[in-house]
């Protein structure tokens, strides 16, 4: 469980990061966030959530945490949709 809350605090501190208004940092963020995504979660929906991730991240506001709702998607209701499958 631990390994999760980690996961969270590095989610946000990544997505603080990529807050940051300067056009140039974003425009190297984009691909590095894309690829950090992918390897944070792994498989289709980590692809996905890349492809999400460096688009938003080229986009001239940032407000959208992305790395922060891939970690509530996969930690909370994803987790939700399994338990409610297995019941």
């Amino acid at each position: 469980m631990k390994h999760t809350y980690k996961k969270l605090v590095f989610s946000i501190v990544l997505d603080l990061f990529g807050f940051i208004p300067i056009p140039l940092i974003s425009m190297l963020w984009a691909p590095f966030a894309g690829y950090i995504m992918t390897k944070m979660y792994k498989g289709r929906k980590g692809k996905i959530a890349g492809i999400i991730s460096f688009i938003e991240e080229l986009l001239p506001i940032d407000i959208i945490p992305t790395f922060t709702i891939m970690w509530i998607y996969t930690y909370i209701i994803n987790r939700k949709n399994k338990d409610v499958l297995n019941n």
